[in-house]
């Protein structure tokens, strides 16, 4: 039902920012749950954040205090704030949202973001 479109991602030096985002086709996007993942060459697909329909968040460790998850339900859209980055950060970033009571789901195509100097 549900399809997503992310956009924002690129080329960044160390300490610099960026701001993806994932946008949903299709009603109900306001009862899902988002999460956003990544997955660097070679490893495996690993959670980074998550928020619920009502705004609740979670963090990994490794991005606490440098990512921001948010939604816009107006907009039908997640966002991924990401300051601070770092070169470890390099990988690409999907865009996941779930329906908790029919739980049907939608992966985004998926971002590049890359950290180097």
């Amino acid at each position: 039902q549900v399809q997503l479109v992310e956009s924002g991602g690129g080329l960044v030096q160390p300490g610099g920012s960026l701001r993806l985002s994932c946008a949903a086709s299709g009603s109900g996007f306001n009862n899902y749950i988002v999460r956003w993942y990544r997955q660097a060459p070679g490893k495996q697909r690993a959670l980074v954040a998550a928020i619920t329909s009502g705004g609740r968040t979670n963090y990994s460790d490794s991005v606490k205090g440098r990512f921001t998850i948010s939604r816009d339900n107006a907009k039908n859209t997640a966002y991924l704030q990401m300051n601070s980055l770092k070169p470890e950060d390099t990988a690409v970033y999907y865009c996941f949202a779930a329906d908790p009571v029919s739980s049907s789901y939608a992966w985004g195509q998926g971002t590049q973001v890359t950290v180097s100097s």
